[in-house]
């Protein structure tokens, strides 16, 4: 065995250590809420320095403080146990108190993706059932617009609204923030609650259209803040921890706010990640860790050089996405000495983790876990004579599945026909059941696995993903366009997919109002950057289903493709020629 092998082999035995050592800690605290998390908090390190958010700072018990005037005045709204309360909030302190509020009362946050708006919104809030929504005034605007079609939320005292500025606009909703600073700050009362009760609900896009509400339990947060604080992290009360993603995400909230809850670390929140205020804000807060998402990596390699880009204090990050050659560049140019990447999603039960640092990989394929042959159109796995399900070989890609079972659940989505459909059933043997990612994986060499795509209807761009089916169902709405076929295409020196539409139009197609129509009724990460105008029909598969694989294989390269080719630069379609696909190639332009 080599002495590379060996050392790798260490690294995996001290990795596999510090979780085992971290076990005994992190399952007895499955048995508590995140409510209890901040009471230990509290208990532990009051006085600590628990928040920091441009220039305003927070110790834990003042967090505890402000989450239990939240609570008091959620309570005075007749919200308790088991009701759901809309969530849309850039990030800022008060979604934290927010979110923390809700678990003092057992109650359930619904946490909105900020992009969404239209039906997609409309969608989302009332998926939940939610009794009442809270909005930030940043997206008031948003939540106006739609809030005449929530059936049951057309009453103004259904909307809080919080201001940031001292003076509220006239509008629609309760301004709430005079009300909450009138509550008190002692906590008179304790809601009883299960661990296997929801703590929040978070939006997942997937092949179903719509976003879907996939339950976070009590159970699942701690132990998932648990895991990365203690076991990722190795976090300490003395540490600093970076959080720039948005906390309607699951790596926000697990990752971020989750650790530093768990371990006494400080939250040092930015409202939205900026490459040139990156290497700012870390040195000013102090940071020593920050989770990220290989885009946020990417962005900041790209950047010009920073003064403070090797003064920071950072030793290690965390999150997924990181690209090999992004990873090995990142860590020679800026010097944080740790990556540890993983993979896993906000409803899944596949958890892997790189503990040993080896650019581009996930992690090692664990008990539980397969990679079975799968159809690259379908998604649909390959199933043998004996209709069983095949594993893929070392240097193939396959769909990965975990076992569902009483200790590796899956909690799955407030929809009970999207849960069933996540669920593989009869994969290796009779009655066996398995989540099913919908993500295609690589397999390695000593069960060493990398990210390859995802399967289906979905792709990802900007760190979210894309829902093809959503997409393709508003841009289909726009006059003239008779069929929209919708698919992510790579682009050079770009992480995942960004959006491309190949339109069947008639006479009478306008693409620059088309172009307008999109900006206004999708998110900015969801919009077709490329648009292919078909001559001849949509090509599709057997059974009907738009072709995807071959349009999403020919990309948007004049030279392969002789239909019609337009990229939306700014507001306006510009068509493709040589000329400017040299300039996507010499990484001189890129979707916005």
């Amino acid at each position: 065995m080599a002495i590379s092998d060996v050392k790798a082999r260490l690294q995996e035995a001290r990795a596999t250590a510090r979780v085992l050592k971290s076990l005994p800690k992190i399952l007895p605290s499955a048995k508590n809420g995140p409510a209890q998390m901040l009471d230990i908090r509290v208990r532990k390190t009051p006085n600590n320095l628990g928040m920091v958010f441009e220039g305003r700072k927070y110790t834990w018990r003042e967090i505890n403080d402000q989450a239990n005037q939240y609570a008091a005045f959620l309570r005075e709204q007749g919200i308790g146990k088991g009701d759901v309360v809309a969530l849309m909030m850039d990030n800022r302190p008060e979604y934290f108190f927010f979110v923390m509020a809700m678990a003092k009362l057992g109650a359930i946050s619904a946490l909105i993706n900020t992009n969404l708006t239209g039906e997609p919104l409309v969608h989302a809030i009332s998926v939940a059932k939610a009794k009442k929504v809270f909005v930030g005034e940043e997206h008031l605007d948003a939540i106006d617009e739609v809030f005449s079609q929530l059936d049951e939320l057309k009453k103004s005292d259904d909307l809080y609204v919080q201001f940031e500025g001292d003076k509220p606009r006239s509008r629609k909703g309760t301004a709430v923030n005079n009300l909450i600073a009138e509550q008190p700050t002692s906590e008179q009362w304790r809601q009883q609650f299960l661990n296997s009760d929801p703590y929040c609900y978070i939006y997942t896009s997937g092949t179903t259209g719509l976003p879907k509400a996939a339950i976070v339990t009590n159970q699942r947060m701690v132990a998932a803040s648990a895991a990365f604080g203690r076991a990722m992290f190795e976090a300490t009360p003395s540490d600093v921890i970076y959080v720039t993603l948005p906390m309607y995400h699951s790596s926000a909230m697990y990752i971020g706010t989750g650790s530093c809850l768990d371990t006494g670390a400080t939250i040092a929140l930015r409202r939205k990640f900026s490459a040139s205020s990156f290497w700012d804000d870390v040195n000013e807060m102090g940071a020593t860790g920050f989770l990220y998402i290989g885009e946020l990596c990417r962005y900041l390699l790209n950047s010009n050089s920073h003064p403070g880009e090797r003064t920071h204090k950072l030793r290690i990050g965390v999150g997924n996405g990181l690209r090999a050659d992004v990873w090995t560049a990142f860590q020679e140019r800026f010097g944080v000495p740790l990556f540890r990447e993983f993979y896993g999603a906000t409803e899944g039960n596949t958890i892997l983790t790189n503990f040993q640092g080896v650019p581009g990989m996930i992690g090692r394929k664990r008990l539980g876990q397969l990679l079975l042959r799968c159809d690259e159109v379908t998604g649909e796995p390959v199933r043998n004579a004996d209709g069983f399900c095949e594993e893929v070989d070392v240097g193939e890609a396959g769909l990965l599945v975990g076992r569902i079972q009483p200790w590796v659940r899956f909690d799955g989505y407030l929809d009970k026909n999207a849960t069933q459909k996540k669920i593989l059933k009869d994969v290796r043997k009779k009655g066996d059941r398995y989540f099913n990612t919908g993500d295609l994986i690589q397999l390695h060499e000593d069960n060493w696995l990398s990210f390859a795509d995802r399967i289906g209807d979905t792709f990802r761009w900007k760190g979210e993903n894309v829902s093809t089916n959503e997409v393709m169902e508003i841009l289909g709405k726009y006059d003239h366009v008779l069929e929209a076929n919708v698919y992510g295409v790579e682009v050079p020196n770009a992480e995942g997919r960004a959006g491309m539409a190949a339109l069947n139009v008639e006479d009478g197609f306008d693409l620059q109002g088309f172009a307008k129509f999109a900006r206004e009724n999708l998110a900015n990460y969801q919009l077709p950057y490329f648009v292919r105008i078909l001559s001849n029909e949509m090509r599709i598969t057997g059974t009907f289903k738009h072709q995807k694989v071959d349009y999403r294989k020919e990309g948007f390269d004049p030279s392969i493709v002789n239909d019609p080719l337009y990229f939306l630069d700014g507001d306006k379609y510009v068509e493709i020629d040589q000329k400017l696909m040299d300039r996507f190639n010499a990484g001189k332009i890129s979707p916005a």
